[in-house]
């Protein structure tokens, strides 16, 4: 995927941990419906619960198990974590898309399956998500307000129609996003400029903005040129001008990926993506515990 160019030199497992702790409990399963088939890993802390719960939405291209460091961090910290992945039946077969989700219930899935967890508090359950993943768990926080109560949203496009026609400077620039916009283009599985568009707009959170009541939090590399800080900025303002909560954290001399590369980058991203979920979904607990 041209959207992970360079993703080779990722780590998944930069600052969470390589293996879960003894007392945190893990699991995994599939789901499906309709078009749309789900894998679940899970893990979580220790005791009855319930706990309040962090869905996580891995970047384009990677699976449940490549969030294993993350869902375990979370649950050794008090949390359900629970990570996702989609394929989408295309031509008879179940297939990796960048557009697995097409419906609200599509969206909407892996909350209704939560339910059958007993662990996890329905009242408290927040989305983590990493470029399309973020894309992910801000439209699942338009579609289902009432359900998602915190979002932490790392490098999202969130305004499709205005990322495809923008330009970049720069000649390799240049060339990796026109490599991204015709990959694009391809996994749309659209015949003409105007499908394209009316996808794009379905696919874009901002034209969803006023629906997300969940606080969302932003984490952007401020010298990201894929994906520009400017897509969750615009995303926050829209936010905000609609009553709703939204914070943008800007990330210093971070570049694409930098949680999965920069060791204390990604710690202070992580630090503020913990503070934001005790605050939302455990406000009388501190970050850490």
């Amino acid at each position: 995927m041209i959207l992970l160019m360079g993703c080779a030199r990722t780590n998944h497992y930069l600052i969470h941990p390589r293996k879960p702790t003894p007392d945190v409990s893990v699991w995994a399963a599939d789901f499906a419906r309709g078009d749309l088939r789900m894998h679940i890993e899970g893990a979580r802390p220790p005791g009855a619960g319930p706990f309040p719960t962090v869905l996580v939405f891995p970047e384009e291209e990677r699976t449940a198990s490549d969030m294993h460091g993350v869902i375990w961090d979370l649950a050794a910290r008090g949390y359900v974590a629970i990570a996702a992945d989609y394929e989408r039946r295309i031509e008879g077969k179940y297939r990796r898309s960048m557009f697995a989700w097409q419906t609200s219930g599509d969206l909407t899935l892996i909350l209704d399956t939560t339910r059958a967890y007993p662990e996890v508090d329905q009242n408290r359950i927040g989305a983590l998500g990493f470029s399309e993943g973020a894309v992910v768990s801000l439209l699942m926080a338009a579609y289902e307000p009432d359900r998602v109560k915190a979002v932490v949203a790392y490098y999202p496009i969130t305004d499709f129609p205005h990322w495809y026609a923008g330009k970049r400077s720069g000649v390799s620039d240049r060339v990796l996003f026109a490599l991204a916009r015709w990959q694009l283009r391809v996994e749309s599985r659209t015949s003409n400029d105007e499908e394209l568009q009316s996808k794009l707009n379905l696919a874009s959170p901002l034209s969803m903005a006023e629906y997300v009541h969940a606080p969302v939090l932003f984490v952007h590399g401020a010298e990201e040129a894929l994906i520009p800080p400017e897509e969750s900025e615009r995303m926050a303002t829209r936010m905000k001008a609609s009553g709703g909560t939204a914070e943008v954290l800007l990330v210093p001399d971070a570049g694409r990926f930098f949680n999965f590369r920069r060791r204390q980058a990604a710690t202070k991203a992580w630090q503020a993506t913990l503070a934001w979920f005790d605050r939302f979904l455990r406000p009388t607990q501190q970050s850490g515990r």
